[in-house]
């Protein structure tokens, strides 16, 4: 999927054609949302990047169904 428009094409065809995955693709993108969060905050120097490859550690990707 490309263009404009392209994440909510995704969501509309994920909530009309697999309602099934709703649930996995939210733990998904929320679990991506925060290690994305703590990369920041070691970019950032807010947090050690020791905390932050403890936080990937502890806190890996979900599996996918």
């Amino acid at each position: 999927m490309e263009g404009k428009g392209a994440f909510r094409r995704f969501k509309n065809a994920l909530y009309q054609q697999h309602p099934d995955l709703i649930s996995a693709w939210h733990t998904l993108r929320d679990a991506r949302a925060r290690a994305r969060a703590v990369q920041w905050l070691a970019d950032e120097g807010l947090i050690d990047e020791d905390a932050a490859q403890r936080f990937q550690r502890d806190h890996p990707e979900p599996a996918l169904p």
